[in-house]
């Protein structure tokens, strides 16, 4: 009697040297833009800008980036990957060194929009680049792994920067997070020249019926309360504690990454809509408790929470996406994704700044705890 044996199943691999290249361009990258999330706010602050100035710097570079999203897709099937990410290296690192000259509101706001292309075309760029080096197979675990090399630098960016502003200065920030983002150049040579995208999508184009739609609104509630909790919690904070603050958004930032590869995780056993509406949940709890911001267990505990659920939706929405769609529009999806982040992320520090002078900061976060509720049901619903 003989024995038949099955073939061992081949795990594809995940690491291979053109992913972690581009891990390591995007780490340098994020840390470019975390240091000066909250940093940029308080400099203006600093300097006579009232709370709807503030608002308009993250509003204007959030809203740059939603323009030039719109032009990646074609971009990458144009130039190929290495020409434009370089690119995008370049308008997001440079610029931070015209602030050492001057904290003019006109000046600082148009640095905020260069800036803004430049992460605008990193975050396509990059995304897509995920979709296209990983095995289908474990996508939602590629993503995952790309989300904490995205949370690393919003772990240490957005905590030291606020930290570190009255022990070394702006200036030395503005200059760190140049060098940050430039020397993400090096990492370019490894990566593929050439996208593999040709076919010239539309970024707004074909999603009715595409089940695109209800992802991308979904994403877009979770950031509206991310960009209002990184501009206005410093602010909001009585007596300006910067160490309470650096903490929150440290655990924040430590929980988006870790929630972010765990959804992805599982997202690739179960599905990504059934895990999606209980990390809103999460977001909109975590949101709520910023209402409370007078009390510091109340901050860190929604810190936490808010941090998990943002996390967690960012793969969530992100893989439910790429499932829905042909590797024909992935660089679509990348774009209509990122839309979602940065329009949230700036339309909500605009319209936060403009209210919170007549409403005061407990209603204006509790508004935006119910902007971030109301986007389970279609969540639930998806499940």
């Amino acid at each position: 009697m003989t024995t038949c044996e099955l073939p061992a199943v081949q795990v594809p691999g995940l690491l291979s040297t053109r992913f972690v290249r581009l891990l390591v361009m995007v780490f340098g990258s994020g840390l470019s833009m975390y240091l000066l999330t909250s940093v940029v706010p308080l400099y203006l602050a600093a300097n006579g800008s009232g709370g709807v100035g503030v608002g308009l710097s993250t509003g204007a570079m959030m809203f740059a980036a939603v323009a030039v999203e719109l032009l990646v897709p074609r971009m990458l099937a144009r130039w190929g990957y290495q020409v434009v990410l370089g690119l995008g290296l370049v308008l997001l690192g440079a610029p931070s060194l015209v602030l050492l000259a001057t904290a003019s509101l006109p000046i600082v706001l148009a640095v905020c929009v260069v800036r803004g292309a430049g992460l605008a075309i990193l975050v396509v760029g990059a995304v897509a680049l995920v979709a296209e080096v990983a095995p289908s197979t474990r996508r939602g675990e590629a993503l995952g792994v790309y989300g904490v090399a995205v949370g690393v630098p919003a772990v240490i960016g957005l905590p030291l920067g606020v930290y570190l502003t009255n022990l070394i200065g702006f200036d030395a920030l503005f200059v760190l997070a140049a060098v940050a983002s430039l020397a993400g150049l090096v990492t370019l040579i490894g990566l593929p020249a050439a996208s593999t995208e040709k076919q010239q999508v539309r970024v707004l184009g074909g999603v009715r019926g595409s089940g695109l739609l209800m992802p991308t609104f979904v994403f877009a509630s979770v950031t509206v309360a991310a960009g209002i909790s990184v501009t206005f919690l410093p602010l909001a904070v009585a007596g300006g504690n910067h160490s309470l603050v650096a903490a929150a958004l440290l655990l924040q930032a430590i929980a988006a990454p870790i929630a972010r590869w765990l959804a992805g995780r599982y997202a690739d056993r179960i599905g990504p809509a059934r895990v999606l509406g209980p990390a809103l949940v999460l977001a909109a709890a975590g949101a709520a408790g910023l209402i409370f911001f007078g009390n510091p267990i109340a901050i860190l505990a929604g810190s936490v929470l808010f941090g998990t659920g943002f996390g967690a939706a960012q793969n969530l929405t992100l893989t439910l996406m790429y499932n829905r769609v042909d590797r024909s529009r992935y660089g679509q999806v990348s774009a209509l994704w990122n839309l979602a982040y940065d329009g949230g992320w700036g339309a909500g520090a605009i319209l936060f700044g403009a209210i919170v002078g007549g409403t005061g900061y407990p209603l204006a976060f509790a508004l935006t705890a119910a902007v971030v509720a109301a986007a389970v049901v279609p969540a639930v619903r998806a499940a």
